[in-house]
């Protein structure tokens, strides 16, 4: 008998990415989509798939996984976002594993899809872009980060071989609409910190970014989608300094002390 899994599914609008998603969650113990008020056809999608749908305000995504993962009804716990695909072979591990689990978490890789395009290299390559997705349900939370948090685990973590499918953007419009969102999230994080923006952060800053995708970490050979990519990455990184350094400024000109 193997430990029986629950597969967490956080949406918001996501008729488009859900019916994929849950088709290749199907194998999981439960299902369980934690919804934050899609007015789209997103439940109605949901509801074919699993009958565990919860509602849930969102604040981050921190918040939005840690109040869901006590949710689950079952001690191992995997999170899958709706632009993610759990393929066969990593269905296969993941069963092979929780037969014996040697570790209380497991990091899993993800082979990412930019603008249709797999990137092999980059930053974004299945090795480079890896976090813990599946770990005990009551071993493993999210850091307190506005964005990009990663899974504490209470105990040791171990490494699985094949990758998630993820389909981050689809297009350069659905980019620059989640860029808005996480770099203003990501400005909050460096506010937190303390620590003032200064103008290295919004010139050299980016500029590494770029040389180190894109030269060190071989972006060049993923062709034109590694050039765009690593270009938007590198303005990623100037725009959240920018928003933070519009925050402090804005917290001086009414007089307040900014709160870290």
């Amino acid at each position: 008998m193997r430990e029986r899994l629950t597969i967490i599914v956080p949406t918001f609008n996501e008729e488009e990415n859900l019916p994929q998603c849950l088709e290749s969650a199907q194998w999981a113990d439960e299902i369980m989509v934690v919804d934050s008020g899609s007015t789209d056809a997103t439940l109605k999608i949901a509801q074919t798939y699993t009958h565990r749908i919860l509602q849930h305000e969102y604040v981050n995504s921190a918040t939005q996984k840690n109040w869901s993962i006590p949710q689950a009804t079952h001690p191992w716990v995997m999170i899958v976002d709706a632009d993610e695909r759990v393929t066969p072979p990593l269905r296969k591990e993941i069963e092979e594993i929780l037969h014996r689990p040697q570790h209380q978490g497991y990091s899993i890789g993800r082979l990412n899809h930019f603008l249709g395009y797999p990137l092999r290299h980059g930053g974004w390559s299945p090795k480079e872009d890896r976090n813990i997705r599946l770990f005990m349900r009551d071993k493993g939370r999210y850091e307190d980060k506005e964005v990009h948090a990663d899974v504490l685990v209470q105990g040791t973590v171990g490494h699985l071989t094949h990758p998630l499918i993820h389909y981050s953007y689809r297009t350069l419009d659905q980019y620059f609409k989640k860029m808005d969102r996480y770099t203003q999230w990501a400005a909050m994080d460096i506010i937190k910190r303390g620590k003032p923006v200064r103008w290295h952060h919004v010139t050299i800053r980016p500029l590494g970014d770029f040389i180190r995708l894109y030269f060190m970490k071989l972006g060049l050979l993923d062709g034109l989608p590694g050039l765009i990519i690593a270009l938007l990455s590198a303005y990623y990184v100037m725009v959240k300094y920018s928003k933070a350094w519009e925050i402090e400024k804005s917290s001086l000109t009414r007089g307040e002390k900014t709160q870290y």
